[in-house]
């Protein structure tokens, strides 16, 4: 066996180390909490919607609700949730926004509630971008009329979802800067190196072309006030931040959301061009 060969096997344990790297399967664990099937039932919620089924551009097959809004409305938002649990545990809070005069498209990621897959941040990507395109293509909604809302890790998705697109509008609660700030306040040095470069929305806001409301606790312990204000810092006008006073992560903020969000569909709906006649 030549000397060249003998390196080449040392190295192979490493190697494949290196390419299943246990950071990558335990800060995956850390990040990703889905919950299979729809807990909460539409019927019994007395809530309206319709599963709807989408495909991802790499086949993967996604669940999601599709809450019409009454009226004639023409505009819509993809809701793009946390990193836990399913869309169905959604479907109250959908139910609200919907009464802002919007369709509502709730998704769930590949590997939450009835969709197929695992989740991953690529995946994630895709599938908002399978989320906007149903609007686009079954829908007849186009980008200019269609508000994009992320919570949390959804934010995230949200930001890279909203990078140089004319957006009617980005609504981003209770997110981050990226991953590796949320890791570090947690675990320190090691949550940092953990998460790595993962959803590292600070990298992409600046190419947001739609205006942004952002809304954040400043009491969240999950996902510190700060990182929100840091991320918003970066974001390019025309923006609006509003903090929730006493509110933690999974608070319902009560009436200064609900005003915000209301004011924000408003002012954002010169944006969305009348329907032909």
């Amino acid at each position: 066996m030549s000397r060249l060969t003998r390196r080449a096997l040392a190295a192979l344990p490493a190697a494949l180390l290196l390419a299943c790297s246990p950071g990558d399967w335990l800060a995956d664990q850390l990040t990703y909490h889905p919950a299979p099937g729809s807990d909460l039932r539409m019927l019994e919620l007395g809530i309206e919607a319709d599963d709807v089924w989408l495909r991802a551009e790499d086949g993967v097959r996604l669940h999601g609700f599709w809450l019409p809004a009454p009226g004639s409305a023409a505009r819509a938002l993809l809701y793009l949730h946390g990193n836990a649990g399913n869309a169905s545990h959604r479907l109250p809070r959908a139910d609200a926004l919907r009464r802002l005069g919007l369709h509502v498209l709730l998704l769930d990621y590949r590997g939450y509630g009835r969709s197929e897959g695992q989740p991953d941040e690529p995946g994630l990507y895709r599938d908002a971008r399978a989320g906007l395109a149903h609007l686009e293509r079954e829908r007849r909604i186009s980008g200019a009329c269609t508000l994009i809302l992320g919570r949390s890790l959804g934010g995230a998705v949200a930001v890279d979802l909203a990078q140089e697109r004319a957006l009617g509008g980005l609504v981003l609660e209770s997110t981050f800067s990226r991953a590796g700030d949320v890791a570090a306040e947690h675990y320190g040095a090691l949550g940092s190196w953990l998460a790595g470069d993962r959803f590292d929305s600070l990298a992409k806001i600046a190419a947001l072309r739609a205006p942004l409301l952002q809304l954040h606790g400043d009491r969240d312990r999950v996902v510190p006030f700060a990182l929100g204000r840091a991320l918003f810092a970066a974001a390019p006008d025309p923006k609006t931040f509003v903090p929730l006073p006493g509110a933690g992560h999974n608070d319902d903020a009560g009436e200064a959301s609900r005003r915000a969000l209301a004011a924000f569909v408003q002012q954002t709906a010169a944006r969305c061009p009348e329907p032909a006649a």
